[in-house]
């Protein structure tokens, strides 16, 4: 069970991904480490390994299981866990589980640099110990969050970037928020209330107004037709579009375009004597 006495930290990985993808998180470690995967769920008899890393997108019992049998079966080498969805609860669960060390992906550069120059110290220790050494003199804690010197408000939209960014770029789409929430590691519940605290819009609302300001946006700028104007901002339906414009405008689409059309009709009212002095005066001080 001892590690490699020679040579590049070795990092035996488990996969219990969905889709398969710990080979591609692996060769974020293949220049500094000797990267293996493992062939099956079962621990190999007689594994030397410096490092066991055990990848999840969305870990579940039998994974989690999997990974206090591991743990069990060669109590002597530690466990590194890599996880997409992330909760305080499974922090603590790894925590107590003595795992050496949690990370959330996707991993910064800065995260992947402390991991690897931790690793190797620990690989050095290991060796030098004839691979007994204690992990404890390792400080592999992760830097501090940013996060702590923030707002509680601050927080919570940084929580939340990633996902405005793409509603942003998808809001003419089918958005579910189930699936948004669970981009965050939140409920939906949890998701509908951090939303509206931030954006002081619920999700529906502020969705909805998103596609009526691009609505608007087509109704000034573009001779389309209301109806595909509707079906461009989002709206499968044009009876429902027309109904969600009224109470959102106070107007149908067709008096919003023809009340916009007679404003660029009308000429532009002359200035005062006093704005046209106060112009002239601010021109000649510039």
């Amino acid at each position: 069970m001892a590690p490699n006495q020679t040579g590049k930290p070795k990092l035996l990985w488990f996969d219990l991904t969905h889709d398969r993808s710990t080979k591609e998180l692996a060769s974020q470690f293949e220049q500094t480490c000797n990267c293996v995967l493992a062939k099956n769920p079962l621990l190999p008899n007689g594994v030397q390994a410096d490092m066991i890393c055990i990848h999840f997108d969305r870990p579940d019992t039998q994974g989690l299981r999997r990974l206090l049998d591991i743990k069990r079966t060669v109590p002597a080498i530690p466990i590194s866990m890599f996880t997409v969805q992330h909760s305080e609860e499974l922090a603590v669960w790894a925590m107590r589980s003595s795992v050496w060390e949690y990370m959330v992906l996707p991993l910064t550069a800065a995260e992947r640099k402390r991991y690897l120059t931790a690793v190797v110290q620990l690989c050095e220790l290991r060796r030098q110990a004839g691979g007994h050494g204690s992990t404890s003199q390792i400080d592999h804690a992760p830097t501090l969050p940013d996060s702590i010197r923030l707002t509680s408000g601050h927080q919570k939209h940084q929580a939340l970037n990633h996902i405005m960014l793409y509603i942003d770029q998808h809001f003419r789409d089918s958005i579910d928020q189930r699936d948004l929430a669970k981009r965050c590691g939140m409920t939906t519940f949890r998701f509908s209330r951090v939303f509206k605290e931030t954006n002081g819009l619920g999700f529906t609302d502020y969705v909805l107004n998103k596609r009526m300001s691009f609505a608007k946006e087509l109704l000034d700028n573009s001779q389309m037709p209301i109806t595909s104007i509707g079906y461009e901002a989002g709206f499968k339906d044009p009876s429902y579009f027309a109904r969600a414009f009224k109470q959102y405008a106070n107007c149908t689409p067709s008096e919003y375009r023809l009340a916009y059309l007679m404003r660029c009709a009308s000429p532009a009212p002359l200035p005062s004597d006093e704005e046209a002095l106060e112009s002239l005066v601010h021109s000649l001080e510039g």
